[in-house]
């Protein structure tokens, strides 16, 4: 961004630019421009909650367009509703700026409300502040039965291990300093209620979540490498085996990663057929801790595991 020396006030750069600009939700009793936001909680419901925060120059590129900016910092976040089964309902934003450009707001503001509108879900407060360095945290809510409720914990000796979509896009964009815009899951999320035994979305890398389950739910698993669905711009920019390390470790893809029992396959297929989400079978759960991984031989593929990791 650029200073414009433009004097908005901290209130009017909210009012103008993100106030009223999400759809309204029946389960919002009080959104925006009060202490806090009030939302009705259905009786057979709990409130699912994630926040995730984005840092220029670490989760995006420095030239990102703000509407790219936008668009992630909220998707990220329902990306995580999705991975517990949570319809999602309203959303915090926080936005740290380094200064005030009115067309960089407008473009952000835009690519953050497209996906709040396709979702339905409102912008229902947050805080503005300034610094040296641009940063956007998102606080997102959803509801979800506790009883449908997605865990990482869930993960049986014997179920069949499946990732949505495709991998490894991301990770070739941020390696080639562009923007990626992530799918959240949703729709694939409320599909899984009741057939996936355990769940978790790809934010740090395939593998590195994978294990999350496996320790979460104290088994294993075999992995075939060679199963994975690896994005097509991936396979035509780099070398197979270079193709498959990405796609295994370097994350922000946000698919999901889940795990059902062979006896819901059959209702899985038609499930996600449904919600129109490709999905791919990659392994299976073993009753011993630790993570196999495999070629189409069946043969030890060896792949140094190095996930994403703000501290490493």
């Amino acid at each position: 961004m650029t200073d414009t020396s433009t004097k908005l006030s901290e209130f009017e750069i909210i009012s103008q630019y993100f106030v009223n600009q999400t759809p309204t939700n029946p389960a919002i009793y009080l959104g925006s421009g009060d202490d806090c936001a009030l939302m009705k909680v259905p009786n057979d419901q709990v409130v699912a909650i994630t926040t995730d925060t984005l840092i220029a120059g670490v989760h995006f590129p420095e030239n990102t367009s703000p509407e790219d900016i936008g668009y992630k910092a909220l998707a990220v976040n329902l990306s995580d509703l999705a991975a517990m089964g949570a319809t999602p309902i309203g959303f915090t934003a926080a936005l740290t700026l380094v200064d005030v450009d009115p067309q960089w707001l407008t473009a952000f503001s835009q690519g953050m409300m497209t996906l709040a509108k396709q979702y339905n879900i409102q912008l229902i407060g947050g805080d503005l502040t300034r610094s040296s360095i641009m940063s956007i945290t998102i606080t997102a809510h959803g509801f979800v039965s506790e009883s449908q409720a997605l865990y990482r914990h869930g993960a049986k000796p014997g179920d069949v291990i499946f990732v949505t979509g495709e991998l490894g896009a991301a990770g070739l964009a941020l390696r080639n300093q562009e923007s990626y815009r992530p799918q959240p899951r949703i729709a694939a999320g409320l599909a899984l209620r009741g057939l996936a035994n355990s769940a978790i979305d790809v934010s740090d890398g395939l593998l590195q979540d994978l294990q999350h389950i496996l320790v979460a739910s104290k088994v294993g698993a075999a992995v075939n490498i060679d199963s994975l669905p690896l994005a097509a711009k991936l396979s035509q920019a780099l070398p197979k085996a270079q193709a498959i390390n990405l796609a295994a470790n370097a994350g922000d893809d946000y698919e999901l990663v889940f795990t059902v029992a062979p006896n819901k396959i059959n209702a899985l297929q038609q499930a996600m057929q449904n919600c129109g989400c490709k999905y791919t079978q990659i392994g299976e759960i073993t009753p011993n801790p630790g993570l196999c991984l495999l070629d189409h031989q069946q043969q030890p593929y060896d792949l140094v595991l190095k996930g994403y990791d703000h501290f490493r």
